[in-house]
């Protein structure tokens, strides 16, 4: 999974893929297999191993647990609400607790997988969200719910990177977007299996007991994870810990390529690469910068969306329980989107897919906000800007994976993510006091519609390696 050099068994070495180089067209190839001479087949650069088909299923539910994690607040939040009396600003700090703890995992803790490995990370962080999601059920007041949500955000945003990184490395060639852009697609799925549960039982059961069968879930995962999760290919040859050569070649074989007889080099190059140095070098520094802008805006209206919209729901007329299906469709519509826009980039440039979903979705999001309609309507809309607002930003993950070398792939991602937390933190924000100040929603949603046409923007602009 690393672009091997050096004098170490040369015989063996020759016919190994360069990792990328640049193209205006948008094109990527950024080969994570290490191969040899005088092969012409390498079948797992277009078909599935049984290895490869685990690692991504198991990272798609891990990432119906994050969809579960996120959402469950936006959820409970009419009952939470008529609970403890909370104001919509109180909220507002609620789900931006949340959302800022993501940006410092993805931003501080995200990229320790890069030196100490993407499953030992993610175990550790599963860990960390089945704890605070325990915490969050028993807390008794809005500090400390405040609190357990910043830890289960931190938790959350290092899986999402990690995740995304390890998913990319083991996919094949062919379908590395797809599969990016489908592992995303567990996000929605968790999200909306949880509404449909939290709609059928919050009120027999209450809030509480919502949060504490989330933290059972995430305890029931770890050993899950512990048993089917491998280590990254790249990490074991690029950091080369005790018995990597071992456990590389075993993960190699497992997925349908030759193995080595020797570790490489620690090249230099991986080392210029490591770390945020990495996402600045070698001229991507534009694209990284442009990456974080584009992320930034998509989480600003995104996260607006999905902490409000069962809320919002009600404000347009929807009694409460149809606002909470309101967000579940919502949901289904991410999962439709999040799919397409994989399968779609596997024929055509992801980077004007993502400015084509986003006019959709400011589009969707005006409609929503300023037109009356019956409830059938308005689901449909709720369902059309889930297709367009997550399923266009989920479509920069595999743009974040395609952008990074292996070596600095989990540090990209992570910081990409946590940059744009600052946009997460802001929309939920943003959306309490407009809702507090009785802002008209024809007004809410035109606001919100601007961040995802610049999102779209700079993600046309970005600049990808081209196929070696």
């Amino acid at each position: 999974m690393v672009d091997v050099k050096g004098p170490v068994a040369p015989e063996r070495m020759k016919g190994v893929s360069k990792m990328a180089s640049y193209s205006a067209s948008g094109t990527v190839s950024v080969r994570p297999y290490v191969t040899v001479d005088n092969v012409s087949a390498r079948p797992s650069d277009s078909n599935w191993t049984a290895r490869q088909i685990l690692v991504v299923a198991t990272c798609f539910i891990l990432n119906m647990l994050d969809g579960m994690d996120v959402l469950i607040l936006s959820y409970i939040a009419p009952a939470l609400s008529s609970d403890w009396q909370v104001s919509p600003e109180s909220l507002g700090v609620v789900f931006s607790a949340g959302l800022a703890g993501m940006a410092a995992g993805g931003l501080l803790i995200a990229p320790l997988a890069d030196r100490f490995g993407r499953r030992k990370l993610i175990l550790a962080s599963l860990i960390m969200m089945a704890v605070a999601m325990f915490a969050s059920g028993i807390a008794t007041s809005i500090p400390e719910l405040i609190a357990s949500r910043f830890v289960v955000g931190i938790g959350i945003g290092t899986v999402l990177a990690s995740m995304a990184a390890l998913t990319a490395e083991y996919a094949p060639e062919k379908h590395r977007t797809f599969a990016v852009g489908f592992l995303q697609a567990g996000y929605p799925v968790g999200a909306t299996i949880t509404g449909f549960v939290v709609a059928s039982h919050v009120t027999t059961h209450g809030w509480q007991a919502m949060l504490l069968g989330a933290a059972f879930l995430c305890a029931a995962a770890i050993p899950l994870v512990w048993l089917l999760l491998p280590e990254s290919i790249a990490f074991l040859l690029s950091r080369q810990p005790k018995g990597a050569l071992q456990k590389a070649n075993k993960l190699l074989a497992s997925i349908g390529q030759p193995q080595l007889d020797t570790l490489p080099p620690l090249a230099q190059r991986e080392a210029r690469n490591a770390g945020v140095r990495g996402l600045l070098s070698e001229g991507r520094a534009p694209s990284t910068i442009l990456l974080w802008l584009a992320i930034t805006f998509s989480f600003m209206t995104l996260y607006f969306v999905i902490s409000w919209i069962p809320k919002l729901a009600v404000e347009a007329g929807l009694p409460a329980k149809d606002a909470i299906y309101a967000g579940a469709i919502y949901n289904i519509g991410v999962f439709i989107g999040t799919s397409s826009i994989g399968l779609v980039a596997m024929r055509f440039d992801l980077r004007r897919l993502i400015l084509v979903y986003m006019a959709l979705a400011a589009a969707a999001l005006t409609i929503f906000g300023s037109v009356a309609m019956p409830l059938a309507a308005t689901l449909g809309t709720a369902f059309l800007i889930g297709v367009f607002v997550q399923g266009g930003f989920n479509g920069c993950y595999p743009l974040a994976a395609s952008l990074y070398p292996p070596e600095a792939r989990g540090t990209g991602i992570g910081w990409a993510m946590g940059v744009g937390r600052i946009g997460a933190v802001i929309g939920p924000m943003l959306g309490g006091f407009l809702l507090a100040a009785k802002v008209s929603l024809p007004v809410i949603f035109g606001i919100f519609a601007v961040p995802v046409v610049l999102a779209g923007l700079c993600a046309s602009l970005i600049r990808l390696p081209k196929a070696a």
